[in-house]
């Protein structure tokens, strides 16, 4: 009887260390900023319904008046490349603005600007 509640009690332990490790594992969150012809709010509202859903999409922020677009996502889960792909496919195609560009970001509004074109996903 001993044995059997210590090795429940081993096995519960086990669990309950992998959950734990594997719910605080953290994501490699990077931050990337495109550069995309965008005309009107029409072509920002296009990108924000459809790349927001791609997979590792953490956040996106879409410039029109700079028309560019900051895409904040899981490294673990997506790439650069990809990301660029799904633009292609929405008729938007974009390319990475240089790593100076990258560096100043704006902070991301949670609604839309209606004086600069800002959108954003929150």
């Amino acid at each position: 009887m001993r044995f059997h509640f210590s090795a429940v009690l081993l096995l519960l332990l086990s669990f309950f260390s992998f959950h734990y490790s594997v719910c605080t594992a953290k994501t490699d969150k990077q931050v990337v900023v495109l550069s995309c012809d965008l005309h009107c709010q029409g072509c920002c509202d296009k990108i924000m319904k459809n790349i927001a859903f791609e997979k590792g999409v953490k956040d996106l922020v879409c410039d029109l008046k700079s028309k560019h677009v900051t895409v904040t996502y899981d490294a673990n889960k997506t790439d650069v490349p990809t990301l660029l792909k799904a633009f292609e496919k929405i008729g938007k195609p974009a390319r990475v603005e240089d790593h100076q560009a990258q560096k100043e970001a704006p902070i991301t509004p949670k609604d839309t600007d209606a004086v600069s074109g800002a959108s954003s996903l929150e």
